[in-house]
């Protein structure tokens, strides 16, 4: 036995300056600057964004080493604790503007305001304190339920009735309640707990993102990994999850973009229609023939259920 532990120590030792050569470059990225200038005088974030307005003032965005702008000339604002939707095909520029309004990236030309302030000017890490985000490809943590609601502001993470809440909120409640410890159930195959689906883990992730104290709440695609009764229990309580939040949501379907009070529809890189659904609507333009489009192909599938 102390061979065979011997053996295993030593084998372990002869890793140790492979392992030891990367330190230097993990150090660089530790502490390499910011990819993004910084204020040398930074502004405080607002601490509450009800009173402040958000704006995108004829914003133009081009990725590093792309050909051709992704936006051009967008403008539009985000009044506070309004619900906005953006809608549009597949490389309209959605995502870009999500990317852009958590200042993960500059704008080319044009500015980004918040409180009639660049983005810019502000303090990196408060502003984006005050905005919570759920993208499609979210994070699934290795950790327990209750801690992967938690830790979208890690001093609820011992709240029990903050979590539950959180979890009711994101339509993850009947979730936690089956499983087997509740919210200390171990999650993920790594460390042998529950493994989720899809759909159950995006459920987590929403719930954790209505846990963040932020005053600005970021969703895109939000219930893509949803099936269609779900995504409709969640978003029958939109309103209650965005109550005196400013809003973004971006989605495919257009039966939960219609419960925003405003849609821009963006193509090409700009905004083409602006306004409520009705509005949209009645203004029969292509908003309108996507949304009959995706109706019409709901209402093919209902009839061929029920035949």
């Amino acid at each position: 036995m102390l061979q065979g532990t011997l053996a295993m120590l030593s084998f372990d030792i002869g890793f140790l300056p492979m392992v030891l050569h990367f330190l230097p470059s993990l150090f660089r990225v530790l502490e390499a600057p910011p990819d993004l200038p910084v204020s040398p005088s930074p502004h405080p974030a607002p601490g509450r964004y009800a009173g402040a307005l958000l704006a995108f003032e004829d914003v133009e965005f081009s990725y590093p080493g792309a050909d051709r702008p992704v936006l051009l000339g967008v403008s539009f604002e985000m009044r506070p604790g309004e619900g906005l939707a953006l809608v549009g095909r597949n490389g309209a520029g959605k995502t870009t503007i999500v990317k852009l309004l958590l200042r993960l990236y500059d704008p080319t030309a044009g500015r980004i305001t918040l409180d009639g302030v660049d983005l810019r000017e502000y303090d990196l890490e408060d502003l984006r304190r005050e905005m919570g985000v759920i993208f499609q490809d979210f994070v699934r943590y290795e950790l327990t339920a209750g801690e992967n609601i938690g830790v979208g502001d890690v001093r609820v993470l011992t709240n029990e009735w903050r979590l539950l809440e959180a979890a009711h909120q994101g339509g993850a409640a009947e979730l936690v309640a089956t499983l087997p410890e509740g919210l200390g159930t171990q999650l993920g195959r790594e460390f042998g707990g529950r493994e989720l689906s899809g759909g159950e883990w995006q459920k987590l992730a929403l719930a954790r993102a209505v846990e963040q104290p932020a005053q600005v709440l970021v969703l895109d695609e939000p219930t893509a990994a949803l099936d269609v009764q779900t995504e409709y229990d969640v978003y029958t309580r939109f309103y209650d999850l965005t109550r005196n939040r400013t809003t973004l949501l971006i989605s495919h379907r257009f039966s939960t973009v219609r419960m925003a009070d405003r849609i821009l529809y963006l193509e090409g890189g700009r905004v083409r229609e602006e306004g409520g659904h009705e509005e949209l609507m009645a203004r029969d333009g292509e908003y309108a023939r996507l949304y009959r489009l995706q109706a019409s192909q709901y209402l093919d599938e209902a009839a061929e259920g029920e035949g």
